[in-house]
């Protein structure tokens, strides 16, 4: 099963692709360890990387497209895989499309979260980088970022949507649920 989560910051997209991941037999894919390998590893990839990150700038999508390449090639990936911080735009979804196909993604998990409740959790963790200000305004580059992404997905018929809210062993069950009745209706769509 090849998926994609989507959510907002705080929403614990992260934790629940590695638990899925696991539950699935499949590995989690974020663009973040993929840098931080190809640099650790000093392939030719990750001394572009290492050099655009110091630099602060944004990975271009080009070395993205091809660090994701060459991870879902690898053995672990042929029964599918989580993506994770890719694709993030909708040039983005067109790269990805040119290397895995416009069908390739089987799902896009979207958290749903309440604003209000995330916030909370947020302010919570303590992080010197985390306030009601800074939250806000990632939500709203989230939001920007995202709606034409999903107009994409949901176009397409691949989204479902989970609350992201609670206990992380219930997230986990309520995501697992929604994509075994989301594959089964997309079977029975198929024998229609």
């Amino acid at each position: 099963m090849r998926l994609l989560f989507i959510g907002p910051p705080g929403a614990g997209k992260g934790t629940q692709a590695d638990r899925v991941a696991e539950e699935l037999g499949i590995p989690h894919i974020s663009t973040g360890d993929m840098f931080r390998e190809h640099v650790s590893r000093g392939t030719e990839l990750g001394e572009k990387v290492e050099k655009i990150m110091a630099a602060g700038d944004y990975v271009p999508d080009e070395i993205t497209v091809r660090m994701l390449e060459e991870r879902i090639g690898r053995p672990d990936a042929t029964k599918g895989f989580i993506l994770d911080g890719f694709p993030r735009t909708p040039g983005q979804v067109a790269s990805l499309d040119s290397l895995i196909g416009e069908d390739g993604l089987d799902r896009v998990v979207v958290f749903t979260v309440d604003q209000d409740e995330l916030m909370e959790r947020m302010l919570a963790r303590g992080r010197a980088d985390d306030s009601t200000e800074t939250i806000r305004n990632r939500f709203d580059v989230y939001v920007e970022q995202t709606k034409p992404l999903l107009e994409i997905y949901e176009e397409r018929e691949k989204t479902v949507k989970v609350n992201g809210i609670g206990d992380v062993h219930e997230v986990t069950q309520r995501i697992l649920a929604a994509l075994n009745s989301a594959h089964v209706g997309h079977d029975a769509n198929e024998e229609e």
